[in-house]
């Protein structure tokens, strides 16, 4: 439950920061909005591409859940 709520608010933060550079502000502290993964919350290994952390990422496409993903295993 907690980590929910913190990605609620690193998102209103990230939002807050994108709307003041399309008003033409710039941001106080830019480097406080940070990325998280949608799934977990977690901070670390994020990958923009998909948005998620790697071991979600991994998980994901090991379930066949991305298309066009898919584990390489040797």
């Amino acid at each position: 439950m907690a980590r929910k709520a913190i990605i609620v608010s690193q998102q209103r933060k990230k939002n807050s920061v994108i709307t003041a550079i399309a008003n033409g502000k710039k941001p106080k502290f830019p480097t406080r909005a940070y990325n998280r993964c949608r799934v977990c919350g977690k901070v670390g290994s994020y990958l923009r591409k998909f948005e998620m952390c790697r071991i979600c990422v991994r998980e994901n496409a090991s379930n066949g859940l991305m298309p066009g993903v898919r584990k390489s295993s040797w």
